[in-house]
């Protein structure tokens, strides 16, 4: 294997579900050795949500979890003992970064504060991921996606103007935050490589929402130089803007506003510009005018398949593109192209695709090298090999439920 960036940084990982995974998955794929430490018996949340392949359940098979845990070594520890607590340490010892996303008050109450854990290895990086900080009025409030997408703005944009709010599918919000925990977590490394000594990371699942850029940045201008506060529209609302149907599934196309003369122009219409209905952008804001454009416009778009439409619209100088479903982006050259998707053989749940990386580096590379542990899968190997335990150490371990 070809070294990668990190592959010298040794990672203690005890986040579950979305956003602390993804965090160190991003560290994983690029070399760092992260150990993911998991309930015993249980294992990370994740487990259990699929989807899973053929619909059936299975700890080991859930497509999330394979996704988030790829090149990472997997034990079982439980930290409501003694000795889990002392093993930890010693585990955290020689670690370069810890993350952890548990409720604030979790790891003060095991005794494994960033104030206790740095007497133990000074130059620890911890990156707490949590829902509202450890310092917040509401660091105990429990915390969904569809909340933080909704505190921090983005969800007054989106929905159908005459009913409430709502939230865009996925959990965007969470790997938006993972992102940031890594990005954060990268840059005080190097600080502590540069300093000597390390730091703890506080980050605000909440605070990534609102102060990320969707739909914010252009609301807050609006408002700031016109007043007008944000009006939810309907899809297809806006003449010659929005997703609309096609041959065989679905575009996106900004066509209205300042590039309207080059939507006619694509379709082969520019006589519609001297329709009075359409001539000025004060008339084709008025009510009813997107139904009326659709008229012409729909008829044109369903003659033409998704790719059609988009190659067309390209060359028209048209902000546009295909609504994809998983199978198209699979198939999409572009993808394939540059070796996007990855497989990899899991024993439980077979060979399968994976994303590849998110960004190009030619020196120091993502590989996939490994994919998602079972549940404790490296338990002999970490507890054993590297903290020089022996087999009869690990069968009482596991007699005494730590492990």
């Amino acid at each position: 294997m070809q070294d990668q960036a990190l592959s010298d940084v040794k990672v203690v990982d005890l986040s579950h579900y979305i956003a602390g995974p993804f965090c160190t998955k991003m560290l994983a794929d690029f070399g760092a050795e992260v150990i993911k430490i998991e309930k015993p018996g249980e294992g990370d949340g994740a487990r259990r949500i699929g989807p899973f392949p053929q619909d059936i359940p299975h700890p080991e098979k859930s497509g999330l979890f394979l996704h988030l845990n790829t090149n990472k070594k997997g034990i079982t520890l439980n930290l409501k003992t003694k000795a889990g607590v002392r093993l930890f340490k010693e585990l955290v010892r020689e670690a370069d970064i810890l993350v952890e996303s548990f409720a604030p008050r979790v790891m003060p109450s095991l005794g494994l504060s960033y104030e206790e854990l740095e007497k133990i290895n000074p130059r620890l990086v911890m990156t707490s991921v949590s829902n509202f900080g450890q310092t917040s009025p509401y660091r105990d409030y429990k915390l969904t996606e569809i909340v933080s997408y909704a505190m921090g703005g983005a969800m007054y944009a989106t929905g159908l103007p005459d009913r409430e709010p709502l939230k865009l599918g996925g959990a965007v919000g969470m790997y938006q935050a993972g992102h940031m925990a890594a990005t954060a977590t990268i840059f005080a490394l190097y600080g502590a490589e540069v300093r000597g000594s390390g730091e703890h990371l506080d980050v605000s699942i909440m605070d990534t929402q609102a102060a990320g850029q969707d739909r914010r940045t252009t609301m807050f201008i609006s408002y700031q130089y016109t007043g007008e506060v944000n009006v939810r529209r309907a899809t297809g609302s806006a003449v010659a803007t929005g997703v609309r149907p096609c041959k065989d599934g679905y575009v996106n196309i900004a066509g209205g506003g300042v590039r309207f003369t080059k939507t006619l122009q694509m379709m082969g219409m520019p006589e519609l510009l001297e329709d009075s209905r359409f001539a000025t952008p004060e008339e084709r804001a008025k009510p009813g005018r997107s139904d009326e454009f659709d008229e012409y416009y729909l008829p044109w778009l369903l003659e033409r398949s998704m790719r059609d439409v988009w190659r067309i619209s390209q060359e028209a100088h048209l902000l546009s593109g295909p609504i994809y479903t998983s199978k198209d982006v699979l198939e999409d050259p572009h993808f394939r192209e540059r070796d996007f998707w990855a497989e990899i053989d899991h024993s439980e749940a077979g060979k399968l695709t994976y994303t590849g990386a998110p960004f190009r580096m030619s020196e120091t590379p993502w590989q996939l090298r490994s994919p998602a542990p079972l549940l404790g899968q490296h338990n002999s190997e970490i507890y054993c090999g590297r903290l020089g335990l022996s087999k009869e150490d690990l069968v009482k371990l596991r007699e005494m439920r730590v492990i």
